[in-house]
Formats: structure tokens, C-alpha cells, sequence
């Protein structure tokens, strides 16, 4: 996009997500995404030259469990379950529409 965002910008990103916005929210967001890309700009402007790079903020090691193994889930008990089956797969509603 390059440079400062335009209402066009949002409109444009809103329709491919298939966002209806109102003009107010277009207004909104556009000073919204503007200040944070300010933001965004601001700390790309800081000196790291001096800052180890780092992956995390605080000196943490893995804090999580090892993982383990074990049995999947019956297939016939899940879709026993599930709300609508069909060919033996689960059937959720359609939420995305043809493109236009």
C-alpha cells in the first residue's frame, strides 16, 4: 500500500475478507489502522543496534509438557455426536458464498 492509509485501503481489504462496513466504521478504521501504522513506524525509527535480538521479552525456557501420545478419538463416536453427518463426514454450514 505504501504510504499514509486511504478509506479506498480499508474498503479494499474489508471486501476481500467480504466485511460489510458502514461508512463510519470505513472513517473509524482508517484513523484506527493509520495510528497504528504510525505506531508501527515509530518503532522501526528506534536504534536496536544495541539490542540482542530476542525471541521472547523474558529469559523463559519451555514451560510446557512434552508431549504424549496417545489414542485418537473413535470415528464412529464423533460423528455419533456431531449435528449433521453426511457421507461420513461432519456437515457445518456453508459460511463463505461464490465469489461475486
Amino acid at each position: 500500500m505504501g504510504g499514509r492509509i486511504t478509506r479506498d485501503d480499508v474498503a479494499h481489504v474489508a471486501r476481500l475478507a467480504r466485511l460489510r462496513l458502514t461508512d463510519d466504521e470505513l472513517e473509524r478504521f482508517t484513523e484506527q489502522l493509520g495510528a497504528i501504522l504510525d505506531h508501527a513506524a515509530d518503532v522501526a525509527a528506534l536504534d536496536t543496534t544495541d539490542v540482542p535480538p530476542t525471541a521472547h521479552p523474558l529469559p523463559l525456557r519451555n514451560v510446557l509438557r512434552d508431549d504424549v501420545v496417545v489414542a485418537p478419538l473413535d470415528r464412529d463416536e464423533v460423528l455419533a455426536q456431531a449435528p449433521a453427518v453426511e457421507d461420513g463426514r461432519i456437515r457445518v454450514p456453508r459460511i463463505i458464498s461464490e465469489a461475486p
